[in-house]
């Protein structure tokens, strides 16, 4: 499975949430804690930040090489600075193909989105019903093959009807966990999201335990700041497990809310 982190605060240098901390997410990527599948992360990896003073949309940078393996990545990393961030180290599902189409995050005009999770046997399972779903120019939109994008390419197309991500993400939460029953597969859906403005995560699955998600808030290494990681960067006791089937809502100015599935 992969692993996520998410950002929203005071601007800070890429560097300093995917290399510096002692656990961070080039170590997550081949020396993980608390996966559930998988062994490595080393299938490629993105990352996706925000200038609203440039764009409001967001810049990503992506590649299939494991993250440690990235000559760019340390040039880029102490010289791109952000106050929204979202990043992913990517563990292919068997079958999948590891290619850029493949790679997370994945966008849609101002919002950005990760997964870490799986629909069993999705192919054969979820596929077309979730396709069928999707109006033209979201099915057009989907350039890869993964479950993930998928999954996103379903939230969008409900964000269509309401531009509420939080009900937007609900809906889709639901109707992927239905359709999980209907077909009698598995599905785990940790997922973190933003528009630039708002960070929006959950951490969902059919069965328990879901993969693991935490998150932080004023931390010494980043006080004005909220961070929403797969696994710890560092060890600090302020690091809060979400609760299973929770959703985290956090806005610009770092106010926090949480949502159930319903």
């Amino acid at each position: 499975m992969c692993r996520l982190l998410g950002y929203l605060g005071q601007p800070t240098l890429l560097h300093n949430l995917i290399e510096k901390p002692t656990h961070s997410l080039v170590v997550q990527s081949y020396k993980p804690q608390e996966m559930t599948g998988g062994l490595l992360n080393a299938d490629g990896f993105g990352i996706g930040w925000y200038d609203l003073s440039r764009q409001a949309t967001p810049f990503t940078y992506k590649n299939i090489l494991p993250i440690w393996s990235d000559i760019n990545l340390p040039h880029l990393s102490h010289y791109i600075e952000s106050s929204c961030i979202l990043a992913n180290v990517r563990s292919a599902t068997p079958g999948q193909a590891v290619d850029l189409s493949n790679c997370q995050p994945f966008s849609s005009d101002r919002l950005l989105g990760i997964h870490n999770g799986y629909i069993e046997n999705f192919r054969a399972s979820l596929y077309r019903p979730m396709r069928k779903e999707l109006d033209d120019d979201r099915y057009q939109a989907i350039g890869g093959t993964t479950d993930s994008e998928h999954i996103f390419a379903l939230l969008c197309h409900n964000l269509q009807r309401s531009n509420d991500l939080i009900a937007g993400l609900q809906t889709t939460l639901l109707q992927v966990l239905d359709w999980a029953r209907v077909f009698g597969v598995k599905v785990s859906l940790n997922l973190i999201l933003s528009d630039g403005k708002q960070l929006v995560a959950c951490r969902c699955a059919s069965l328990s335990p879901a993969p693991s998600l935490y998150w932080l808030q004023g931390c010494v290494e980043f006080p004005r700041a909220i961070v929403v990681a797969s696994e710890r960067l560092f060890p600090d006791e302020a690091w809060i497990a979400f609760p299973e089937n929770s959703i985290l809502a956090v806005s610009q100015d770092l106010q926090v809310k949480w949502h159930g599935l319903t």
